[in-house]
C-alpha cells in the first residue's frame, strides 16, 4: 500500500511535465504494483523480461443483447420431464392429457386470441392504454380505417398500407377520373397489394383455418400440402382472373418500370398463372428491362409447373433462365437454389443427377457454406420419395449428416422447420438407430430446437423416433426415453404404445404391461381396440408367478369395465372373441373363477365361441379345486357349442375326477349327444 500510495504522488505531481502516451504507461506500471506490493519476498527471476507482462485491456463498453439477462436465466435450468409443454400450461383442469386434447386446446387458444384481436381492432378508441415498458406495437390497437376522406394520392396511400384492396382499387379510380395523375412509385405499391392478394381483400380469420387444415394429416407428405394450399387457395376464390384490377392497372400505366414487371410476375406465379407469367418475362426482355432476383426465382417454379412438358424439357428451360441471370448480371441467392430443389422434387427419379448438380454449384459460389435446413429437406424428399429406397439414395443422408453435424442454423427458409420431420422419417425407413440418434443430437445443439415445427410435426418427429427406439434400443434405455419424452415432449398415439409393449415382450419384461395399460388411460386411449387387445394377449400367451397373475387379473377386469361402459354408450358392440377369451384366461389364472364363469355367459350373449386353451384351462382349474361339478360344466360348455374338443374334455373329467352316478349318466348323455351332432353333420 506504501508503494502504492508513492507511486500516486508522483503521478500527481509530475503528470504535467510527462507526455501524454508516458501519462498512461506509469499509471498502468502503478496500477500493476498494486498486484505484487505483498510478494516482495518471491525471489526474482534474472533475465527476465518486464516488458513481457501480457496486458488485460478491458473494454468501455459492452453491448448486451436485449434479452441477455433471460437467457442466462434459462441456461440454469433444464426441462422438466414431468411437466406438461410449455404452450399447454394453463389452469391444471385444462391441461390436455392426449393428442386429441391438446389439438382442440390449440385451437381453442387461437380462437381467443383471434377474437380478443377482432374486439380490440374493431374498437381501438377503448385499447389506448400503454402499461407496457418498453412499448411492445404488437399489443396495441391497430386502425384498420382510412383516416384521410378526400381524394388524393395520400389517400391512395393510407389504403394500401391499411391493404384495403377494394378501397384502393376504387381510390385509384377516382384519381384517374379526376384528372389527378399518380406516381409511378405509388402505382408499383399499388400492384405489389394487388399482386400479393390476388386482387381479393385478405379473408378475415382465413391464417387459423389454414392452421386447422394444417393439424389435419400428421403425416401429410410435400406434394399433400401443395395440393391443398393450391385448394385453399380455390376456396378462398383466390386465382388469378384474366383482365382482372392488377391487368388492367398494369395496362393504364403510363410509363413501367422494372419493379411493376416483376410484382405482375411474381403475382402470377403465386396464383399459378405461369404461362401468363412467362410471356409477361418475355415482353420485359423486349423493353429492354432487368429481371430481380426474386422474379428469376418465382419464373424457375413456374417453369417447372408448366403443363404437357416432359421433365427435360423443364429442366433444359429452368437452365437457361439460369444462364439469362448470368447474362443480365443477376446473382443468384439462397433462395434460388432451394427453389430448383424444390422444384426438382416433381421430376423424380430424374431429378436426382441434375440435384447433386445444383448442390455442387451452390458451393462453387460459396451459398452451399451456409444453406438452410430447407435445401437438406428438399433433398432427403427428392432421394427418398418412396419408402423403398435404393442403395444409392440410402448414402445420402449419411452425407448430409457429416456435413451439418453440430452446426447452429438460423432461419431462412419457410420448409426450414420439416427438415428434422423428414430426416427421422427417413431414419425410420432405414431401421438406422444410431442415424437417428445423430438426428436427434443436431435437433439438441444450439438452438436448432426451433426448428421442430409446429405441434403436429413435432409429434410425428417423436413418434418415429420412439418408435425406433422401442424396435432396436435396450429395454432399460427405451423406458427412460419413454420417460422423459412423455408426456412432456409429446402424447403417445396408440400405435407408439403398442410399440412399447412389443419392446417389452422381446426384454421379456411384461410386469410393466399393467402400467402402460394405465398410461394409456390417461393419454386418452381408453377406447383404442387395437391397444386393448394388444395388452390382453400379451398378458394371456403365457402362464406367470401368481402375484403377477393377479396384476394381470386386476388390468384384464379394468379392460372389462371398458368394454362395459362402451357397451352402454354404443347400442350394437360387438365383443371381440379374442378379448373375451383372454380375460376368461386371466381370471381362471388369477383364481377369480365366479368372474371367469359370469365372462363365459357374455360368449352366448354374443355368439362368440371359446377356445379350446380357454376350456382346457377351465378344467385345469376344476382339477386343482377338485369340483367335479365345474368339470362337467366344462364339458357342457363345450357341447353347447359343439366343439370338437368336448370328447377330450369329457375323457378328462371320466378318468380325473370322482364322480357320482348321476354326473357319470349326465356326461355320457352329453357325450352321446355330441355323436350325434358330429355324425348328422357328416351326413349332410
Amino acid at each position: 500500500m506504501a508503494a502504492l500510495r508513492t507511486s500516486s504522488l508522483l503521478y500527481g505531481r509530475y503528470r504535467h511535465f510527462l507526455p501524454p502516451c508516458r501519462r498512461l504507461d506509469v499509471w498502468e506500471q502503478a496500477s500493476t504494483w498494486r498486484f505484487y506490493s505483498g510478494s516482495a519476498s518471491l525471489p526474482k527471476v534474472e533475465g527476465a523480461d518486464e516488458t513481457s507482462i501480457q496486458e488485460v485491456v478491458v473494454p468501455r463498453k459492452k453491448t448486451w443483447d436485449k434479452v441477455a439477462v433471460l437467457q442466462a436465466l434459462a441456461a440454469t435450468v433444464n426441462r422438466d420431464p414431468t411437466a406438461a409443454p410449455y404452450e399447454f400450461q394453463d389452469d391444471p383442469y385444462l391441461i390436455p392429457t392426449s393428442a386429441i386434447e391438446s389439438r382442440s386446446f390449440l385451437l381453442a387458444k387461437k380462437s381467443g386470441e383471434n377474437a380478443a384481436k377482432f374486439i380490440i381492432n374493431s374498437h381501438p378508441k377503448y385499447f389506448q392504454k400503454d402499461i407496457a415498458e418498453p412499448h411492445i406495437p404488437c399489443l396495441m390497437a391497430e386502425y384498420f380505417e382510412p383516416q384521410i376522406e378526400d381524394v388524393s394520392e395520400a389517400a391512395l396511400k393510407e389504403r394500401v398500407k391499411l391493404k384495403k384492396v377494394n378501397a384502393s382499387v376504387d381510390m385509384f379510380d377516382q384519381l384517374l377520373q379526376a384528372g389527378t395523375p399518380v406516381s409511378l412509385e405509388t402505382t408499383n405499391e399499388l400492384l405489389d397489394l394487388l399482386c400479393y392478394y390476388g386482387d381479393h381483400d385478405p379473408p378475415a380469420g382465413s391464417h387459423l383455418q389454414q392452421a386447422e387444415r394444417a393439424e389435419d394429416s400428421e403425416e401429410a407428405t410435400e406434394e399433400n400440402n401443395e395440393k391443398s394450399r393450391r385448394k385453399s387457395l380455390h376456396q378462398f376464390g383466390v386465382t388469378w382472373r384474366e383482365k382482372n384490377n392488377a391487368e388492367r392497372i398494369f395496362a393504364l400505366m403510363p410509363e413501367k418500370n422494372a419493379h411493376s414487371y416483376c410484382t405482375m410476375i411474381r403475382g402470377m406465379v403465386k396464383y399459378r398463372a405461369n404461362e401468363q407469367a412467362l410471356k409477361l418475362y418475355t415482353e420485359l426482355l423486349n423493353n429492354r428491362l432487368t429481371a430481380d432476383v426474386h422474379t428469376f426465382n418465382a419464373l424457375i417454379e413456374a417453369t417447372a409447373l408448366t403443363a404437357n412438358e416432359k421433365s427435360e424439357e423443364k429442366w433444359d428451360n429452368m437452365q437457361e433462365l439460369l444462364k439469362q441471370m448470368v447474362a443480365q448480371k443477376v446473382k443468384p441467392n439462397l433462395q434460388t437454389f432451394n427453389t430448383i430443389l424444390k422444384c426438382l422434387r416433381r421430376f423424380h427419379a430424374f431429378g436426382k443427377m441434375p440435384a447433386l448438380q445444383t448442390l455442387r454449384e451452390m458451393k462453387a459460389i460459396g451459398i452451399g457454406q451456409k444453406p438452410s435446413l430447407a435445401t437438406y429437406h428438399y433433398v432427403i424428399q427428392l432421394f427418398y420419395h418412396s419408402e423403398g429406397s435404393s442403395k444409392m439414395s440410402s448414402l445420402i443422408i449419411y452425407e448430409i449428416m457429416d456435413e451439418i453435424m453440430g452446426k447452429t442454423f438460423s432461419s431462412k427458409d419457410l420448409d426450414d422447420d420439416m427438415f428434422f420431420q423428414s430426416a427421422m422419417r427417413v431414419c425410420s425407413t432405414l431401421r438406422d438407430l444410431e442415424l437417428a440418434y445423430q438426428v436427434h443430437g443436431l435437433l439438441k445443439t444450439g438452438e436448432n430446437r426451433k426448428f421442430i415445427g409446429p405441434y403436429h410435426r413435432r409429434n410425428y418427429y417423436y413418434s418415429k423416433f420412439f418408435s425406433l427406439l422401442c424396435l432396436l434400443e435396450d429395454i432399460d434405455v427405451t423406458l427412460k426415453w419413454y420417460k422423459d419424452l412423455i408426456p412432456s415432449v409429446f402424447f403417445p398415439s396408440s400405435q407408439t404404445l403398442i410399440d412399447l409393449l412389443q419392446a417389452l415382450d422381446v426384454a421379456n419384461r411384461l410386469e410393466m404391461v399393467p402400467k402402460i395399460w394405465e398410461d394409456s388411460k390417461e393419454y386418452g386411449h381408453t377406447y383404442r381396440s387395437d391397444l386393448r387387445e394388444e395388452i390382453l394377449v400379451l398378458m394371456a400367451r403365457d402362464k406367470h408367478a401368481l402375484e403377477l397373475q393377479v396384476a394381470f387379473a386386476d388390468c384384464a377386469a379394468d379392460i372389462q369395465s371398458t368394454y362395459e361402459s362402451q357397451d352402454a354408450r354404443q347400442t350394437a358392440l360387438d365383443w371381440p372373441a379374442r378379448s373375451l377369451n383372454c380375460i376368461t384366461v386371466l381370471f381362471v389364472r388369477a383364481g377369480r373363477t365366479q368372474e371367469a364363469w359370469k365372462m363365459l355367459g357374455l360368449f352366448r350373449k354374443h355368439n362368440k365361441i371359446p377356445g379350446s386353451d380357454l376350456l382346457n384351462e377351465l378344467m385345469d382349474s376344476a382339477q386343482a379345486t377338485r369340483s367335479a361339478a365345474q368339470a362337467i360344466d366344462v364339458v357342457r360348455l363345450a357341447s353347447t357349442f359343439n366343439l370338437p374338443v368336448c370328447e377330450a374334455l369329457a375323457q378328462r373329467a371320466g378318468t380325473e375326477f370322482a364322480l357320482s352316478q348321476e354326473q357319470k349318466e349326465a356326461l355320457g348323455t352329453l357325450v352321446a349327444w355330441t355323436s350325434d351332432s358330429d355324425s348328422d353333420s357328416e351326413s349332410k
